[in-house]
């Protein structure tokens, strides 16, 4: 029997760099679309069917002594592969449990800072996905932000910092993936933030979370302030904590800007995501260490692991904040649009409370990567 990894054992891998060789199984169209990525992380796609009747397509690729990590999309063709790899002498094969299904859903907490008065902020990676979501802790009070459906992770971790979660945030209404912020926020007694430019449509209660509605977390510690901040949608909004935080959504990320199109208002949002990149967050300190929903690229994650830089920085670099004419603006957000994401619109009626999917259908509903950036 081979050995299998753990996809918490791959990430800490990921995450810190070390060499990793993954033979992935899947088809081809399935692997062009996503799959695991990282800094150290070399790939090689053969699909199962080509590998039925003996190793010969990867043979001259693979040493029989080098560690491999088999993956497939749940974890059962890989273990099969895996097991025929060790039959022909391979001596370091692993298949990862779970698959890629596994794989979307693990989520890697990451300390971002210690904040003033003694509280701390983490970051939790969606490795899987490039989902970025947030803790805030203070005192024995935490805030969570743009949480992901598996709720129980950041229950888990407020436990184990002996912490309340009192304030679950989502930033928007979530196209991408399903928001697990109003779930947490049942669960644990705290109370669910939204903001009600993109609640039209919700069915369910929700306190709004609009400018000049600051939320505290712990005694006076956390100032979350909320900046309104509209162009991936309309409700689209901000938040600094800290003084020094400024957590964007889905509007502004390390390498891109947000998309404007996800709820098919692509030409009616564009001014008003560039009156916020250009004009709102320009106002802003550039000191502020801008904290995205999202990551597109693997270049993207710091030396820790986390997705962070400072927005001064980002007018410099970042391409989506250096296009002065306004029709040009418009023209690179509305003709350099990704495919959207997989059922966003599936997604964006959950996240509205208007469909219940099963779990396994949730699931099934973020498999693939996120696209919620302009890629100019």
């Amino acid at each position: 029997m081979s050995q299998s990894i753990t996809t918490n054992e791959l990430a800490k891998r990921v995450v810190n760099r070390e060499e990793t060789l993954i033979l992935d199984v899947r088809n081809t169209d399935e692997f062009d679309d996503w799959k695991i990525e990282g800094d150290s992380v070399e790939v090689i796609n053969e699909p199962y069917f080509n590998l039925l009747d003996g190793l010969d397509p990867v043979a001259d690729k693979l040493n029989k002594d080098q560690e491999i990590i088999v993956v497939c999309a749940k974890g059962g063709s890989s273990e099969m592969v895996a097991d025929l790899m060790e039959e022909e002498g391979f001596t370091n094969v692993y298949d990862l449990e779970g698959g890629m299904k596994a794989w979307s859903e693990h989520l890697e907490p990451v300390k971002i800072a210690d904040l003033n008065d003694g509280g701390s902020l983490y970051q939790f990676v969606r490795l899987g996905k490039g989902c970025l979501s947030y803790m805030a802790v203070s005192e024995n009070e935490a805030a969570v932000i743009d949480a992901n459906r598996m709720t129980d992770i950041y229950e888990q971790f407020a436990n184990e910092k002996g912490v309340t979660i009192t304030h679950t945030i989502d930033t928007h209404l979530h196209a991408d993936h399903i928001s697990g912020g109003r779930q947490l926020a049942e669960s644990t007694g705290g109370t669910y933030h939204l903001p009600p430019k993109d609640a039209g449509d919700v069915t369910f209660d929700y306190e709004a979370l609009e400018e000049g509605n600051d939320i505290t977390v712990g005694s006076t510690t956390i100032k979350v302030q909320p900046l309104y901040s509209p162009g991936h949608t309309i409700g689209s909004t901000s938040l600094i904590i800290d003084d020094q935080y400024l957590l964007t959504g889905d509007i502004l990320f390390v390498k891109s800007i947000g998309r404007p199109d996800l709820a098919g208002k692509a030409d009616d949002w564009v001014g008003d995501l560039r009156e916020t990149l250009y004009n709102r967050y320009k106002e802003l300190s550039e000191d502020l260490i801008v904290l995205p929903a999202h990551y597109s690229f693997v270049e993207e994650l710091s030396d820790d692991g986390s997705v962070k830089a400072r927005l001064g920085d980002l007018y410099q670099r970042n391409e989506g904040l250096q296009v002065d004419d306004e029709q040009a603006f418009r023209s690179m957000v509305t003709e350099n649009l990704p495919p959207q994401p997989n059922e966003y619109e599936n997604i964006r009626q959950t996240n509205m409370g208007k469909m219940n999917p099963e779990d396994e259908k949730q699931r099934e509903m973020e498999i693939g990567p996120n696209r919620c950036a302009v890629h100019g």
